[in-house]
């Protein structure tokens, strides 16, 4: 199951779970698509890889599986 972080990684912008500006590649680093596409050029620097949509969890689903309260932030973004 995703964690769906709750912020960008680069930016710490705030990423709700039903943010549709959410991206993530397949480790689930998290970014907002602004950062994935203009700072990162769509290539993830933490493991290389691309990035897609994160999905949003229904708000039903969520007080079942609530989204990750840990912020991840990079000490340096390009």
């Amino acid at each position: 199951m995703l964690e769906l972080r709750p912020n960008c990684e680069c930016c710490n912008r705030d990423l709700p779970p039903d943010s549709p500006d959410a991206m993530i590649c397949s480790y689930e680093c998290t970014w907002c698509r602004d950062c994935a596409e203009q700072v990162l050029r769509g290539v993830c620097p933490n493991c290389g890889g691309g990035f897609t949509a994160r999905p949003v969890r229904p708000a039903a689903a969520l007080a079942q599986d609530p989204a990750s309260t840990r912020r991840v932030l990079r000490a340096s973004c390009p």
